[in-house]
């Protein structure tokens, strides 16, 4: 724990803290909470939480202990960033998406950030260039670096500064590595891709907020193969998908699913390539695995 004075303290949590009714997370406590603390033995600079601020907001994800229960990956954030590749590990649209509709819900901004591009040939530039303008058309802000090279993390230095923002990724999409090139005298480690899996091996075991030189911090989350939706009914997927929510107060019906419903704006949206087909059939398939919990 970080006093305001930037002193460092180990504190531990009250009894009471370590159930969370009002939100039933495995987790009292997250990476950007602010907390109420009494000091135990300052000699030693121990400390015990006794209560956390309210969030302004916070995401979660499905425990990796139970996945009836969510956990809270980090709270209070100003931005939340995707780290994708498109190759060496691909970054599947299906992943990309679930990220999307869970900073939707908690409203958080998110946006997109494809790494490696330096790597992309033939039909992995035309699938980048085409993952671009379609999650530009549905209102998100997309950008394309090298992790190894700093001067193409210049946009994404500016977008992060004197913010608190959220790191996720697959493994081995070279989110340490980009931290490390925003944070210099950061000794983290990477480790190369597995050859045998296509997917890296994990750097990051528990999420962790570092401070950016010029102002502001990052929280880095551990690298993550699948992003369950908690919490999120059938009914409201179509409002964590912004291009959906811009026309759906057209549909014909109040409870439209934008499936087989007559008279559904969104349906005519996509038919007028207003809303890409593929990010629909996201939504679709989406769908279908909250019907089936």
């Amino acid at each position: 724990m970080k006093d305001q004075q930037g002193e460092f303290w180990d504190a531990r949590i009250k009894g009471k803290l370590k159930i969370d009714g009002a939100i039933s997370s495995t987790n009292p406590i997250a990476v950007g909470d602010k907390v109420l603390w009494d000091i135990e033995d300052e000699k030693v600079k121990s400390a015990m939480i006794k209560e956390v601020c309210d969030r302004r907001n916070y995401i979660v994800r499905v425990s990796p202990h139970n996945k009836h229960q969510k956990h809270i990956v980090a709270a209070n954030l100003d931005a939340a960033i995707l780290i994708a590749t498109i190759a060496e590990p691909r970054t599947s649209q299906g992943f990309i998406d679930r990220f999307l509709i869970t900073a939707e819900a908690y409203h958080i901004p998110a946006v997109i950030v494809f790494n490696k591009t330096d790597l992309l040939k033939g039909n992995h530039r035309e699938q980048l260039d085409h993952w671009r303008e379609m999650y530009v058309l549905a209102g998100y802000e997309v950008l394309e670096v090298v992790g190894l090279q700093p001067e193409s993390l210049k946009q994404l230095q500016e977008r992060i500064r004197n913010k608190t923002t959220l790191f996720s990724g697959h493994s081995g999409v070279g989110k340490s590595t980009i931290i490390n090139q925003l944070i210099p005298d950061l000794e983290q480690r990477t480790k190369e891709v597995s050859g045998w899996s296509g997917r890296g091996q994990h750097t990051t075991t528990f999420a962790e907020m570092f401070e950016l030189p010029g102002g502001g911090c990052i929280i880095d989350t551990p690298g993550v193969n699948e992003f369950g939706l908690i919490d999120v009914e059938k009914e409201e997927l179509s409002h964590y998908f912004p291009e959906m929510l811009a026309v759906l107060n057209n549909c014909k019906f109040n409870n439209c699913l934008h499936y087989n419903e007559p008279g559904c704006a969104v349906k005519d949206a996509v038919n007028k390539s207003i809303i890409s087909e593929e990010r629909y059939l996201s939504y679709l398939g989406i769908l279908d695995s909250i019907e089936k919990k």
